[in-house]
């Protein structure tokens, strides 16, 4: 019997995929995540495959994208890095739809062994690379630094699936805001004049975030957005040169 909170058509697929339905029906009583049964989720038109080494991709960073594109039309810019790709969700979904050169880089070597997989099933050419971000500094300069970095404090209540999830791609130190303090900081290295920073941040993030940037950057235009549950979740970071 379908359970009540999966989808029609994520049931029909676990049936195609597993003949005993006993076998996931077991893990989803223990709240295991459905899409790592599955092995892939469809995010922002393309297909992206998932498993333990790597977060979920939530709605929130599908509107992310969506909002960077939306913000890159108008900017002339030629390269962008994705920090903490995890499953390369945002380079691929950016590369698939810009003519930016993209890197993206991650301290897991099994979550950039996915993200290259990915990027190959969906034909998109990025330059994947191993870097623990909190301790080296990329070797280029880019017009556009992206990042959805783990975020969250240990103190801080989630989803009993997310117990499943990589606590590497979760939590961060110094209230959450250990790596946007770090990106922030080596932006003023890395970033080209004229650039962009753009973060998913938590829900409660916002003013500790600006309050960040203005330690780094002392004029800036900073735009905040909303998410579906109109929490402040996404914000645009333009250094003033």
């Amino acid at each position: 019997m379908k359970p009540k909170n999966i989808t029609s058509t994520d049931w029909k697929l676990l049936q195609e995929l597993y003949p005993n339905i006993d076998i996931p029906l077991s893990k989803l009583k223990n709240n295991y995540p459905i899409q790592y049964l599955i092995g892939y989720v469809d995010f922002y038109h393309t297909k992206i495959k998932v498993n333990e080494n790597v977060l979920i991709p939530r709605f929130e960073t599908e509107l992310l994208v969506d909002k960077t594109l939306k913000y890159l039309q108008d900017k002339n810019y030629k390269t962008l890095i994705d920090i903490c790709t995890g499953s390369g969700c945002i380079a691929i979904s950016l590369k698939k739809h810009t003519n930016l050169n993209i890197d993206a880089c991650d301290i897991s070597n099994k979550a950039l062994e996915l993200a290259k997989l990915n990027a190959k099933d969906n034909n998109t050419n990025i330059n994947f690379f191993k870097i623990d971000i909190l301790k080296e500094i990329p070797k280029e300069k880019y017009d556009c630094i992206i990042s959805n970095p783990p975020y969250l404090t240990k103190e801080e209540y989630t989803s009993p699936e997310t117990k499943y999830e990589p606590k590497i791609a979760l939590y961060a130190n110094n209230n959450g805001l250990e790596f946007y303090d770090r990106i922030l900081n080596i932006s003023t290295n890395i970033l080209n004049k004229n650039g962009s920073i753009i973060f998913e941040i938590g829900a409660t993030q916002k003013n500790d975030i600006i309050n960040l940037t203005k330690k780094y950057y002392k004029k800036a235009n900073i735009i905040t957005l909303k998410d579906y549950n109109n929490f402040n979740r996404f914000i645009f970071i333009k250094p003033k040169n």
